[in-house]
């Protein structure tokens, strides 16, 4: 049964992207028990459609290391920094995932093996194709690079069929639309538009390197109940990138 609603669904294997602050709720920082467990609940029904679901996810909640440098932090000690906090936070929901009965691996770009297992990718299409959510923290292990880019990175290695990036709005715009009433939203970018525009759905390395291997990306708001689950059904909602 879970093989023939698969076989159905547009895309088998997904990287979600999600922000560090998407756990913060209406807090100003950290993690918001609610938040995680609705995001918790929302990723299982996904995955009982028997989708295979990586996840990376940020640690702006917890540090910011762009802050920290202007400040005058070191930018690479600042970086190992945010790696650390997006470890916390991928434990964090491997908690709320494996409370609410799915199987989940953490697998870090820099080990750490009392608490995570370090990330090979062999293993990781093993974990998935085993069934379990497979979320990869420390980004790339290396300073100067995004969550972002180590998403496009992972979605690459594991052959993903689609970057899933969650947001709080529903979509790519023109402006800001918390602060613009006109901003316009736009149905479907090229990677080229997305580059020439400035437009902030990843960063460039992240676009260019989505663009080179013609990894399709979606935006879409995450905080909308059932979201996640249409767009993996196929329904088109947010901005389409390819």
């Amino acid at each position: 049964m879970v093989k023939e609603m698969t076989e159905n669904l547009p895309y088998k294997r997904i990287l979600l992207k999600l922000g560090g602050e998407s756990l913060c709720g209406s807090q100003s920082s950290g993690i918001n028990d609610a938040v995680l467990s609705r995001l918790a609940s929302e990723i299982k029904g996904v995955q009982g459609f028997g989708v295979q679901i990586a996840i990376v996810i940020g640690g702006g909640n917890i540090f910011r290391g762009g802050q920290a440098t202007q400040k005058g932090m070191d930018r690479t000690t600042a970086d190992y920094m945010g790696m650390l906090a997006t470890v916390i936070n991928a434990l964090a929901l491997q908690d709320a995932l494996e409370r609410s009965g799915v199987f989940t691996r953490v697998l870090t770009a820099i080990e750490m093996h009392e608490i995570a297992e370090p990330y090979i990718r062999r293993r990781a299409i093993r974990h998935l194709e085993k069934g379990r959510i497979v979320i990869f923290a420390a980004g790339t292990g290396n300073p100067y690079f995004t969550t972002d880019t180590a998403a496009s990175l992972r979605a690459l290695e594991i052959q993903a069929d689609v970057i899933l990036k969650a947001t709080k709005v529903d979509g790519v715009y023109d402006k800001d639309p918390m602060t613009h009433d006109d901003a316009m939203r736009f149905e479907k970018l090229t990677y080229l538009e997305v580059l020439e525009k400035g437009l902030k759905v990843m960063d460039t390395t992240a676009i260019s390197m989505c663009m080179d291997n013609r990894l399709p990306i979606i935006v879409f708001n995450l905080f909308k109940k059932g979201n996640l689950r249409d767009v993996v059904k196929g329904v088109h909602l947010g901005t389409l990138v390819k």
